[in-house]
């Protein structure tokens, strides 16, 4: 029987103490905080301090997801990273995750599909499971530190963007869990609307002529505002109907957690109960790659995911790339 890739255990991590949304009040001496309740969700986040890395978020949260499964590290047969925020440009950061967990038994590799890198990258390692039966275990890392990357300038960026790692690992099971379907797009026309330009061959950072600018997150142009809520429900149902699911049959949906108002638009749009959408920027504000592992490891721990469920992960990022993936919670 061909093995399904189930999700054994979650774990998330952030960084330091809550940072509310006053401290922008204050330092922009504008009622920052007012928009991003309402318009957003965002209450706090959390920043990473100026000697941690992308994998120092990563380690805490990936030993819980393994503490959960029951899982040695030494078992693990495959880390995926996905994020845009790396410890190096070269290596990878999977790499420095398998040597500080002392997975030596670990193949590696980083995913950067923007902030649809995690789910990209769970669609990615399940068919690892599914068509190899050497990969028993997959860690699969959503990690972000876009602290490091902010124009402190611009408020109306700095003030939506926080670090935080999600993890959660992946066992090869033949039971009734596991991913069930998949789907990934693009419309790369978008590729130089948003993102960190300076550091690759394009623009290197040892360049006589590079703006720092370059090397900060940037948004060059506007990306249109109706992308997410267009894209997301069809992505859903097209993932869905491939498994003989309507939307109403999906117990929890985990969306990319930028914007409340993308959120509840494709929960309507989709005729599907709004409290079926795990949230949780209004603590976290938005952790990009990060933000759907965190928010899964949160309906974790709060025992709101039972087994049998049917849950919907869908990721938008830069580029523009998007990934949703339907799967059925449980060991099976």
């Amino acid at each position: 029987m061909r093995n399904r890739a189930c999700i054994s255990g979650t774990g998330l991590y952030v960084p330091g103490e809550p940072i509310p949304n006053a401290v922008f009040n204050e330092r922009y001496g504008l009622d920052v905080d007012s928009f991003l309740r309402e318009q957003r969700n965002i209450h706090q986040r959390y920043y990473m301090a100026p000697e941690q890395a992308t994998s120092d978020l990563i380690l805490p949260a990936a030993e819980q997801a393994l503490r959960a499964a029951g899982v040695e590290a030494m078992d693990l047969s495959l880390i995926i990273v996905a994020t845009d925020t790396p410890d190096y440009l070269s290596p990878s950061t999977a790499a420095v995750v398998q040597h500080r967990l002392g997975a030596r038994n670990a193949g590696v590799f980083d995913l950067n599909t923007a902030c649809a890198g995690f789910v990209t990258a769970l669609d990615v390692a399940s068919k690892f499971i599914a068509t190899d039966e050497r990969y028993r275990h997959v860690l699969v890392v959503g990690a972000y530190g876009m602290s490091k990357f902010l124009d402190f300038e611009d408020y109306k960026i700095a003030t939506l963007f926080a670090d935080g790692a999600g993890a959660v690992l992946l066992s090869a099971s033949e039971g009734a869990c596991g991913v069930l379907a998949s789907e990934l797009w693009a419309d790369g026309q978008w590729h130089d609307a948003m993102g960190i330009y300076g550091g690759g061959t394009r623009i290197p950072a040892t360049h006589a002529s590079v703006d720092a600018k370059d090397t900060l997150l940037r948004f060059a142009r506007k990306i249109p505002p109706e992308t997410n809520p267009d894209n997301w429900p069809r992505l859903v149902r097209s993932v869905l109907a491939r498994c003989d699911y309507s939307p109403y049959d999906v117990q929890r949906y985990f969306f990319t957690q930028i914007n409340i108002n993308s959120i509840m638009q494709t929960m309507d749009l989709l005729d599907a109960p709004r409290e079926r959408a795990h949230l949780v920027m209004d603590r976290y504000a938005y952790t990009g790659s990060a933000c759907i592992p965190m928010a899964l490891a949160d309906a974790d721990a709060q025992g709101l995911l039972h087994d049998g469920d049917v849950l919907m992960l869908v990721g938008s990022g830069g580029g523009i790339s998007m990934a949703a993936l339907a799967l059925r919670w449980g060991m099976g």
